[in-house]
């Protein structure tokens, strides 16, 4: 038997939930496109995404640890592939569209610069008298515009529920601004996944990392309810640093956070009644979350890492650093525009120098921003 798009989609109707979203009732792409034979539009776009340039490059570009840190440490690829799989288990499990969920996951960091949050800060920094640099915002350009991929369309050409979910993409440090995608709308169920599954990774994964390096020690995490039940699951205490006892930490904060998302997402579907996703959308808050006991708890691991990962010396030093480069290169492209290479000066017509510029950078890796820093700034190295 051989399952086209129609008993693929077919087979989502069965198995989505009322409130999840259905592919055959997309509301399609903005160009005309024809769809494929044996994948659903949003297999489709998620497909389209992973085969993106931006998609490639983020496996250099900075999560918390810079790419030459080592080779252990997450990347911005890394992470986005550990929301993707979070993302499908709670989709999966709450009765979400999974495709729907894995593209905006496999998309939703595409517009991050280099060096991490420092970069985002720096280029911020920069284009603030000319329109202001944000990722979420980036990433939409991206997929809308910068990949050109297509003789008869800029960007990808998504359907607009894979535009919709990233565009409201919010997490504690992420803020949408969804002015061409019904505002009054809350997002859907798998836009929803997609929040929880983003802070969900990047706080284990954080917390893992910081351990690895030995910036994060058992001692310092001592009196950290979260930390303290996990110890306790596990049995070993004194044994934490070993590895085989620290992915098995991980693995259950990442079982624990499921468990309780689902468990309480659950309740909030009944509690507020939602049958479709009309209903969803009508609320003015996620209905995809932690309880309160775990959101505290959560929250006091999230500013633990705050003050002795994201703050200590080592990642104060390469945001230092990385100010420094980002703007230097900037500045110098901005005063000499000929110095970019050919492709770029031709965006600097449609977009204007200064957008130009800030498309260039934000897409470098962490490698090729260094590279071009030593190109332009030292004598020793050929241009």
């Amino acid at each position: 038997m051989i399952f086209n798009r129609q008993i693929l989609e077919d087979m989502e109707e069965k198995y989505l939930a009322p409130y999840g979203t259905a592919s055959k009732k997309s509301r399609g792409r903005l160009y005309p496109d024809h769809e494929s034979d044996f994948r659903t539009c949003f297999q489709r776009d998620r497909d389209r995404i992973l085969h993106t340039t931006a998609f490639r490059r983020l496996e250099y570009k900075t999560q918390v640890f810079i790419n030459y840190e080592g080779d252990y440490y997450r990347t911005r690829l890394t992470h986005t592939l550990e929301v993707a799989q979070i993302g499908r288990t709670l989709a999966r499990a709450l009765g979400g569209n999974e495709d729907l969920t894995e593209a905006i996951c496999l998309a939703h960091d595409l517009g991050h610069s280099a060096f991490g949050h420092a970069g985002e800060a720096t280029l911020s920094k920069l284009m603030k008298d000319f329109g202001g640099f944000d990722h979420n915002k980036q990433s939409y350009r991206i997929v809308t515009e910068l990949e050109r991929r297509y003789p008869d369309f800029p960007g990808l050409n998504l359907s607009w529920e894979v535009l919709e979910g990233i565009v409201k993409h919010e997490t504690e440090y992420d803020i949408s601004n969804a002015r061409d995608f019904l505002p009054a709308l809350h997002c859907g169920l798998e836009a929803q996944v997609v929040n929880v599954a983003d802070e969900l990774a990047y706080m284990a994964h954080d917390l893992d990392d910081g351990l690895r390096s030995g910036i994060i020690t058992p001692n310092l995490l001592t009196g950290v309810e979260l930390w303290e039940i996990l110890i306790r699951e596990i049995g070993a205490q004194d044994q934490i640093l070993e590895e085989k006892f620290r992915h098995q930490l991980i693995r259950n904060l990442i079982g624990m956070e499921i468990n309780n998302i689902i468990q309480t997402t659950e309740k909030n579907l009944t509690t507020h009644s939602i049958h479709s996703r009309e209903d969803l959308q009508q609320l003015s808050f996620n209905i995809v979350t932690v309880d309160e006991d775990l959101r505290r708890r959560n929250r006091q691991l999230k500013d633990f890492l705050f003050t002795n990962l994201y703050h200590h010396y080592r990642l104060v030093r390469m945001s230092l650093k990385a100010e420094r480069i980002l703007t230097d290169l900037f500045k110098a492209y901005q005063s000499s525009p000929s110095i970019l290479p050919g492709h770029i000066q031709l965006w600097v017509s449609e977009s204007g120098l200064e957008r130009a510029i800030c498309d260039y950078i934000a897409g470098m890796t962490d490698r090729f921003a260094v590279e071009e820093y030593q190109k332009l700034f030292n004598p020793l190295v050929l241009p």
